[in-house]
């Protein structure tokens, strides 16, 4: 292992963070982190129709929501900037010409055409094609539009040792002398990753399986210009619930943000995505502490990770359980205001937290079960039926009474009040609270009793109160 390894995170800005490319970046970052090295977040935007400033900040805030801070990049700076591909061209064009001098790439003239007619024609047969190297021989036409092509040996074969596949070859005769950039300098995928990768010293390549096949005439092209490769990673793909590649087009949850709007905790979703690939042992809850000590390229499986959401959700009630109210805060303010609610005080609004914290497997799923603070509620017609009844109002007219000459306001005194009145009634608590319960949420599940009427207040509290006793015939 390099002493100070060097690792990068490149995604095209053309959408929103993947999960799979939030993977990507968890794992490189991880390993940089634990043996003290540098990551470096580059964006690869020379798909000028797709690449757009929206989908920069996207990822940008998918990563910074995720805790995946980065040592050199956009708006981070660094000594291997520019980190913008399109900020690189000169980089490129010295390069792509250095390859022509040397004769290992040349100038193509084959039009779109042209190679659309030849590919139809090896259809036709049942064959697949690739480029059969026209333009090798050809001469310099300046002032005719060109893409510049990687110029591959004749014959023997690629290899590399993949830091979590192992041993990977491929002969010459099977790869193609594929397209390094176009006439206006601007990279493809292969071409301008190796440039830039050297150039800023990248020591290490942790990708997804799917870029195993580009590592071939990206080595071709370290071995023509006389770089040192990095090593390289390649990660398991992840799988949607219907065990197709989890993509944009057919798996919601691919898009990192959805999570947060779902009321997903950033440290639960590192925990479950770091799983999707990676372990350590038999261990399911997973700080990120625990990540970075852990963390290595040993324990990176070679089998694709299926999404599962039940276990994600059963990992998010976990972080939700542990966490202390003030850090669930920002969060759960979120979801109230997406649902036009207003957001209460700190004390109060920790209170609520803190009450529904053991009973929720996402903040959104506490904020819809707390709307009965904020919002006057529905009532169950089969519990009002069954609780607020005739031989319910004396212990509903009792606590009203009591609760409107109630001070200080808050949960040991409403809970003596319940006691109290249980007492002197001759029932059980639940006889008196449960009615109450009704009454206050519209339905039979809440938190404890003297928590909830505490937390509603003493102003909402006896107004409910009294629209049920209205009610009760």
């Amino acid at each position: 292992m390099e002493s100070k390894p060097h690792l990068r995170f490149a995604p095209s800005p053309t959408g929103y963070l993947h999960i799979g490319g939030a993977r990507t970046a968890l794992f490189n970052w991880l390993y940089a982190r634990r043996f003290g090295g540098s990551f470096v977040l580059r964006m690869e935007d020379t798909d000028r129709e797709r690449s757009t400033p929206e989908s920069v900040r996207a990822i940008l805030d998918g990563l910074r929501w995720l805790g995946i801070d980065w040592d050199e990049g956009p708006e981070v700076g660094g000594p291997h900037g520019p980190y913008f591909q399109s900020e690189r061209i000169p980089l490129y064009r010295e390069t792509a010409e250095r390859l022509v001098r040397d004769g290992h790439a040349y100038r193509c003239y084959c039009t779109k055409e042209e190679l659309d007619e030849r590919r139809k024609a090896f259809e036709k047969m049942g064959r697949p094609y690739k480029y059969e190297g026209t333009c090798r021989s050809r001469k310099d036409e300046p002032d005719r539009p060109f893409v510049i092509r990687l110029r591959l040996p004749d014959s023997g074969a690629v290899r590399f040792d993949d830091v979590v596949c192992g041993a990977i070859r491929k002969d010459v005769d099977d790869l193609y002398d594929e397209v390094l950039c176009r006439s206006d300098y601007v990279p493809l995928y292969d071409f301008g990753c190796v440039v830039d990768d050297h150039a800023m010293g990248i020591t290490l390549v942790g990708r997804g399986q799917e870029h195993i096949n580009s590592t071939f005439p990206q080595l071709v092209l370290y071995e023509y210009l006389g770089f040192a490769p990095p090593r390289f990673a390649h990660f398991p793909l992840i799988l949607g619930p219907d065990r197709e590649k989890l993509s944009k087009r057919l798996h919601p949850e691919a898009d990192v943000m959805l999570h947060r709007k779902n009321g997903v905790l950033p440290d639960a979703l590192l925990n479950f995505i770091v799983r999707l690939g990676w372990s350590h042992g038999n261990d399911e809850v997973i700080s990120r502490e625990q990540m970075i000590a852990w963390f290595d390229f040993d324990h990176v499986g070679t089998t694709s990770g299926v999404w599962n959401p039940e276990k994600l959700l059963w990992l998010n009630q976990q972080y939700l359980k542990a966490a202390r109210p003030e850090e669930l805060e920002g969060q759960f303010a979120e979801q109230l205001r997406a649902r036009g609610w207003p957001v209460p005080d700190g004390g109060r609004l920790r209170g609520i937290i803190r009450a529904q914290q053991e009973r929720s497997h996402t903040l959104a799923e506490m904020a819809d079960l707390s709307a009965y603070f904020f919002a006057e509620p529905a009532r169950d017609p089969k519990a009002a039926e069954k609780f607020l009844t005739a031989a319910s109002r004396p212990a509903l007219e009792r606590i009203r009474d009591g609760l409107g000459k109630l001070a200080p306001f808050e949960p040991a005194a409403v809970e003596a009040l319940f006691k109290a009145t249980a007492e002197a009634l001759g029932l059980g608590l639940g006889k008196v609270a449960q009615p109450v319960r009704v009454a206050l949420t519209g339905g039979t599940v809440s938190p404890p009793i003297h928590d909830l009427v505490a937390l509603l207040g003493k102003e909402t509290a006896l107004a409910r109160l009294d629209r049920a006793l209205a009610e009760i015939r």
